[in-house]
């Protein structure tokens, strides 16, 4: 690993966590999304990572896995989607658990950013050696 190799690693973390933060923040937002039971339910996003290929270290994002489209039937016939049945389709998203996720793609991405934050003063307290 050369002498920038720490930021490279807090760099790829960083965009993983951010891009998961993306995904729990669009699941927390449709986790009341209403759908006629003729059509899909909204899929709740899941960030699939991996190591980066190489030498360098790091991750990447490997893809998106989404969930269930079928939801979960909800009878609410004052609903003006409700069908003949009285019946809604709500996404399958559990909020505890889009909250515990949301806590540590926060986390992840503040100790990524702890990384570039000490490895900036390091590499400039070294600059101020090579000066003195």
């Amino acid at each position: 690993m050369g002498i920038f190799g720490a930021i490279g690693i807090a760099q790829s973390g960083l965009t993983v966590h951010r891009t998961w933060l993306d995904a729990v923040s669009d699941n927390l937002a449709n986790l009341s999304t209403v759908r006629p039971t003729s059509e899909d339910a909204f899929r709740a996003r899941y960030v699939v990572a991996q190591e980066t290929p190489g030498a360098e270290g790091g991750v990447q994002v490997a893809g998106v896995a989404f969930g269930d489209a079928a939801g979960r039937l909800v009878y609410e016939p004052d609903n003006p989607l409700a069908d003949e049945t009285g019946y809604v389709r709500y996404p399958d998203i559990d909020m505890s658990s889009q909250m515990a996720q949301l806590i540590m793609a926060q986390r992840g991405y503040q100790a990524n950013a702890a990384v570039v934050d000490r490895a900036k003063e390091t590499y400039q307290a070294a600059l101020q050696i090579g000066r003195s």
